[in-house]
């Protein structure tokens, strides 16, 4: 069988999209060495970029231009131009931008529907026009993956694809998230982020799902309790704050006069973020939706205690492992019983582990694995 891949997120390490591709190739590549690889690469990326041994690497050369437009292009026309012009069986698109029309079966994962649930993520003409572009290819792909139950009840409802035209596979944490493991490099991510000796930690985005808001109200009741030996570190590249997508998060830490126990450090290199799970206390992650919460899963891989939304997705994925509150007292609530009490402490952390032994990326590999052949057997009969 020979399966190409869309990599247009190939370089992107830091997003679930730039993850889960990574990821995936390199999974396949172990579990199926027989099963014949094709990376196709927009032009903006090297081709020998951390590409597995064994993979074929495909660049698009001067096909493809970069920039919105070249986005499109590359995944209506390149990409699928590509994945026939190599005989292909199946070309599989790993992010929710799949083409109008491919010469061979077609493979979408659909990691969740956000801008159709939220308004709110598709302003403007151009942005609508492109979700309205991907929901329509996307109906027509041969068989859809997503990783969760909870996004697959998404995708049924907000895109009306049936049911038997889903597959979950659910994702996995890297093993270098690891309570020991990789922990000599603790103190040096410590004195390069300057964090304190004991803090709450925030990894993630800003945008408005992200509820960034709540943690910070929760944190007005902390910071009464013992704000300066617990202090709240928030981690993640800063967007340009507005009043809708991105709620300005710094005008509202001043605004609730708790600037004094927050420390913003910015983006977090990839290669750090296991040291910065391992050194925090507590991961708060207050997000009213996600398609499956990986951020929340790697910090429990690392032996810390999670605080989640009560958000169903959590409930599936995550399970008894987090703390799950539902606004922002409650959240205070749990930060400060996790802080001070090591025997529910232990009991989180150990819970934690437990679960997320249960994730493997080969596991998530050899799922997609099934579904490629699936694909191809429908075709032959």
């Amino acid at each position: 069988m020979h399966v190409a891949i869309n990599g247009w997120f190939w370089a992107q390490e830091s997003t679930g999209s730039g993850q889960y591709l990574r990821h995936l190739v390199a999974s396949l590549n172990k579990v199926a060495p027989s099963l014949k690889l094709s990376l196709v690469l927009p032009p903006h990326i090297p081709q020998a970029t951390g590409v597995p041994e064994g993979v074929n690497a495909i660049g698009t050369g001067n096909i493809a231009r970069l920039g919105k437009a070249g986005k499109v292009f590359f995944e209506q026309r390149a990409f699928p131009r590509i994945a026939g012009r190599i005989k292909a069986d199946i070309a599989h698109v790993p992010y929710w931008a799949p083409p109008l029309s491919c010469p061979v079966k077609l493979v979408t994962t659909v990691l969740d529907v956000i801008p159709l649930q939220f308004p709110i993520y598709s302003p403007g003409l151009l942005t609508s026009l492109y979700t309205s572009l991907v929901s329509i290819a996307a109906r027509g792909s041969n068989h859809v993956i997503t990783i969760s139950e909870t996004a697959k009840l998404d995708i049924e409802e907000y895109l009306g694809i049936p049911e038997d035209k889903i597959s979950v596979t659910y994702l996995s944490h890297d093993l270098r998230f690891h309570p020991r493991l990789g922990s000599e490099r603790d103190a040096a991510v410590r004195e390069k982020y300057d964090l304190p000796e004991r803090f709450v930690l925030y990894l993630g985005g800003f945008d408005w799902r992200k509820q960034v808001n709540m943690l910070l109200l929760a944190y007005t009741y902390v910071a009464e309790a013992d704000g300066d030996t617990f202090p709240l570190v928030i981690a993640g590249r800063e967007p340009a704050w507005n009043d809708q997508l991105f709620p300005d998060m710094r005008a509202y830490s001043s605004k609730l006069g708790i600037d004094d126990y927050v420390r913003w450090i910015g983006f977090v290199d990839e290669k750090d973020k296991p040291s910065l799970y391992r050194l925090a206390d507590v991961f708060a992650f207050p997000s009213m939706y996600e398609g499956f919460g990986l951020t929340a899963l790697e910090a429990l891989a690392s032996g810390t205690p999670v605080i989640t939304s009560n958000a169903l997705v959590f409930e599936e994925v995550l399970e008894d492992a987090v703390y799950m509150v539902d606004n922002a007292r409650e959240m205070a609530g749990a930060i400060i019983a996790l802080l001070i009490q090591p025997p529910l402490r232990e009991t989180m952390i150990n819970q934690g582990l437990a679960l997320a032994s249960k994730y493997s990326w080969r596991k998530t590999a050899q799922e997609t694995l099934a579904v490629y052949e699936d694909v191809l057997r429908s075709q032959s009969q």
